[in-house]
C-alpha cells in the first residue's frame, strides 16, 4: 500500500467460502455452535474494546499490567532483528509495549500481525503515526496459513504473540494441535510468548463474562448481526438471551444466545433454514482457564523449551515465554 504498510492475502478465496461452509456446518450440528472467531468484525471488535475496560473484566488490564513489568526481563532474551508477529491484530497498548522493547535496538521495526478480518489495516494505521521507523506487513488469512506463509517468507527471526488469553478458546484437543502447529512453523530460535487466564472462584470468572452494563450480552448477540449480514440470514436478535456460566470440572467458561421463543431462521445466501427451540442454545464461546501445571504440560508436550513465566500478585493470569529450540 505503500513503503511502510503492505498486505497479503494468501488464501482470501478459499476463506470467505469457508466462513459461510463452516457456519453453515456448525449451525446444523446437534449442540448447535458458531466458532468465537466470527465475533471480531467491525462492531464486534469496538464492543470488546469496550469490555476490556469494564471493572468486572480482569484479564486485560492485568496482562496490561504485566507486559509492563517484563519489559526488561523480555529483552534479556530478544536479539537485534527480531521482529514482532501478532497471532491476531491491533494498535493497543499490549502491542505497542512490546514493539518498545523492539525498538530499543538499532535497525528495521517490523510488525507482522496475523488475521483473518480486515480490521488489520485500520489497527496497522494507527501504529505507524505513532512508531516513524515501523514497517507493517500483515497476512490477512487464518492463524494456521499466516504461519505457513510466514515460515517460507525469510529466515529473520520472529517473537511470535498470542495475547488476551485468546488461547482459551480452543477445545483441549484443538489447542494442543495448534501448538504444536506453532512449534512446527516457527523456526528454531524464535520465540513464542503467550497469555493464558488462570483458575480463580467462580464468581470472579463469572463476573467477568456477565457484566452489570451489559457489554457483554451485546457483544454475544452481535455474532447473530454479522451473520444477517454476511450471509443474508434473517436472526431476530430479541429472540435471543446471553448466556454465560463457568464449568468448575472442565475448567471452561462456556458462553451461549439462548432462544426466548421457538423459531425459524433463513440463511437466504444457502438457502438454508435453522430451527431452534425455546431454551436451545447456541454456543458462542469457550474460554478455558489453566493452572501453571497445565501450562508447563501444555508448552512441553507441544516441544518448546519453557524460558520465564510471569504471573499477577493474585494470580489471576499469566504470561508464559517459550521457545523453539
Amino acid at each position: 500500500m505503500d513503503s511502510r504498510l503492505r498486505y497479503f492475502k494468501p488464501h482470501s478465496a478459499r476463506i470467505e467460502k469457508s466462513i459461510a461452509d463452516e457456519i453453515l456446518y456448525s449451525l446444523d450440528c446437534k449442540q448447535k455452535f458458531i466458532n468465537s472467531k466470527f465475533f471480531y468484525d467491525s462492531k464486534g471488535s469496538a464492543l470488546f474494546e469496550k469490555i476490556c475496560k469494564l471493572p468486572e473484566y480482569y484479564p486485560t488490564r492485568t496482562e496490561l499490567s504485566l507486559l509492563e513489568s517484563l519489559q526488561d526481563d523480555l529483552q534479556k532474551y530478544v536479539k537485534t532483528g527480531c521482529r514482532l508477529v501478532e497471532l491476531g491484530s491491533g494498535a493497543s497498548v499490549k502491542t505497542q509495549l512490546l514493539l518498545d522493547v523492539l525498538a530499543r535496538y538499532d535497525g528495521p521495526l517490523e510488525y507482522f500481525p496475523i488475521d483473518i478480518s480486515d480490521i488489520l489495516v485500520e489497527s496497522s494505521e494507527q501504529l505507524l503515526a505513532t512508531y516513524k521507523k515501523l514497517h507493517v506487513t500483515g497476512i490477512i488469512d487464518t492463524y494456521e496459513g499466516g504461519l505457513e506463509f510466514l515460515k517460507r517468507f525469510d529466515q529473520k527471526k520472529n517473537l511470535v504473540i498470542f495475547l488476551g488469553s485468546s488461547y482459551g478458546n480452543f477445545t483441549p484437543k484443538d489447542g494442543r494441535d495448534f501448538l504444536k502447529t506453532i512449534h512446527n512453523t516457527i523456526k528454531p530460535g524464535d520465540l513464542f510468548l503467550i497469555g493464558l487466564d488462570l483458575t480463580k472462584d467462580n464468581h470472579t470468572l463469572e463476573s467477568a463474562y456477565n457484566d452489570s452494563q451489559g457489554v457483554t450480552a451485546e457483544f454475544n448477540l452481535n455474532i447473530l448481526s454479522r451473520i444477517n449480514n454476511e450471509l443474508d440470514a434473517d436472526f431476530d436478535v430479541t429472540n435471543f438471551e446471553h448466556v454465560a456460566v463457568y464449568d468448575t470440572k472442565q475448567q471452561r467458561i462456556e458462553m451461549h444466545v439462548k432462544s426466548l421463543v421457538d423459531q425459524t431462521v433463513i440463511i437466504s445466501k444457502s438457502g438454508k433454514t435453522i430451527y431452534l427451540k425455546k431454551n436451545e442454545t447456541i454456543r458462542t464461546e469457550y474460554s478455558y482457564k489453566f493452572s501453571l501445571d497445565q501450562i508447563q504440560k501444555l508448552l512441553k508436550d507441544a516441544g518448546f523449551i519453557i524460558l520465564q513465566t510471569w504471573q499477577d500478585e493474585k494470580n489471576y493470569y499469566s504470561l508464559t515465554l517459550a521457545s523453539r529450540v
